[in-house]
């Protein structure tokens, strides 16, 4: 099992200690949980950490304060972990904390001394668990420079005990990374178990038929190419399947940039060897804009019928009629395992598409079925909210909290390869 050499929480003695633990909690938008389903996953940790006596000390982001551009951090209201507090109060029955850091204008958070003396008061037993503020907020958090090694220090210096239980924030911060090399080092119970379903990606029981869409090219290229390999089948929607269909049969399609194009070739020509296994979706939805589905302003677009130099408009969902193909449903129908990252139409005005494809597969009674993204598991809820309810309890079924952190382990060969996790095996118990 993938999991079994990464460091579990229930290996260590966590009586009377402060935890620090790093969760994946993004789930506020303009100040309102729109689904807690990332935060019920990581309550079995929660649990634990009460069990063996510990003092958890919680942290998140939310959202993305830091313009990369300016280098300035904005600390609005709706990206505040509030609404999660509340929650987890809720949900527990207990008395969280949030220390009121100073936050300076275009900087962040830089002094960090209320945390301590909200841990104080953790320690006296005047509240059950501190929450701190937005980690985007904290000065250093998504640095290179030196000041991610004093916010490390800063934050470390809070805690004796480290847990990230955050499998969906793979990317190598200070609360996600750096901090794993300061403080003894543990996965918590929902890092392990994702960490452990992604063995039936990567070892899977075939066939493995994988279903990416995605708005652009440039992110999905590389997991694309890497899943390509290790998958019998692959199916493609949203940009990137329209941007193969351009560089294919050497049309054009509205909405489709040169740097798509090039990304698309790129793929194809690095792909020869596996670019048999790739399932073409035989008819697609053509419209006239994004802007209203009306009588005479969208078409169904059949892939057999285009031709060389062709002209599209925007090409914005698989057609319906796709999925009652016979190819189509016999590689469904077929699969032992199904890797799903996908949402196959521009949804907001088409929604067939998706459907379809979350129908086929949910029809497939013998298949591993793995969901990975925050989007792609919220259109299933929205769009098959009947069918999401049975799926949530039925073995077959697995959601991932991290669609991205998926195709980062993809892209690198495996969960052990990501940042994060390297961090938690090289350092474990300092």
């Amino acid at each position: 099992m993938f999991a079994s050499v990464v460091p579990s929480m229930l290996d260590v003695n966590l009586h009377n200690k402060v935890v620090l633990v790093r969760l994946d909690h993004n789930v506020v938008k303009k100040g309102k949980i729109k689904d807690p389903m990332r935060i019920d996953a990581t309550i079995p940790t929660l649990i634990n950490i009460y069990k063996k006596g510990g003092l958890p000390v919680l942290m998140t982001h939310v959202g993305r304060p830091y313009d990369k551009k300016t280098g300035l951090i904005t600390a609005l209201e709706d990206d505040a972990i509030t609404p999660i507090v509340r929650y987890l109060e809720s949900k527990l029955h207990l008395r969280g904390l949030i220390p009121e850091c100073p936050v300076e204008e275009g900087k962040g958070i830089i002094d960090i001394s209320p945390c301590h003396l909200a841990i104080a008061k953790l320690r006296k037993g005047e509240c059950d668990f501190v929450y701190l503020p937005n980690t985007r907020w904290f000065a250093g958090e998504e640095s290179k420079c030196d000041d991610a090694e004093v916010l490390a220090d800063k934050l470390s210096a809070l805690g004796d005990v480290f847990v990230n239980d955050a499998f969906g924030s793979w990317q190598a911060h200070v609360s996600t990374y750096l901090l794993a090399k300061k403080l003894p080092a543990y996965a918590g119970l929902l890092m392990l178990k994702e960490i452990d379903h992604l063995k039936m990606v990567f070892e899977p029981q075939r066939p493995l038929v994988s279903v990416v869409a995605g708005a652009k090219f440039d992110t999905k290229i590389r997991p694309l190419t890497a899943l390509l390999e290790i998958s019998d089948h692959l199916i493609l929607g949203g940009v990137l399947y329209n941007a193969w269909l351009c560089v294919k049969y050497g049309i054009r399609i509205k909405g489709i940039g040169e740097d798509d194009l090039a990304l698309a070739k790129e793929f194809i020509d690095n792909s020869q060897a596996h670019i048999h296994k790739i399932v073409e979706l035989p008819e697609v939805i053509e419209s006239d804009s994004f802007e209203a589905v009306q009588d005479g302003s969208w078409r169904s677009r059949k892939i057999k019928d285009l031709k060389e130099g062709m002209e599209l408009n925007y090409v914005l969902d698989a057609a319906l009629e796709s999925y009652a193909d016979e190819q189509i449903k016999r590689v469904f129908g077929g699969a032992k395992t199904i890797f799903i990252n996908a949402v196959m139409g521009y949804t907001v005005l088409f929604k067939d598409g998706t459907k379809g494809a979350y129908k086929l597969i949910d029809a497939n009674e013998k298949a591993k079925k793995l969901f990975g993204g925050g989007d792609t598991i919220q259109e299933f809820k929205d769009l098959l909210s009947d069918t999401f309810a049975q799926a949530v309890d039925n073995d077959r079924y697995y959601f991932f909290t991290g669609g991205g952190a998926i195709l980062d382990a993809i892209e690198r060969g495996g969960p052990y390869e990501m940042k994060p996790v390297q961090a938690l095996i090289q350092n474990a118990g300092l």
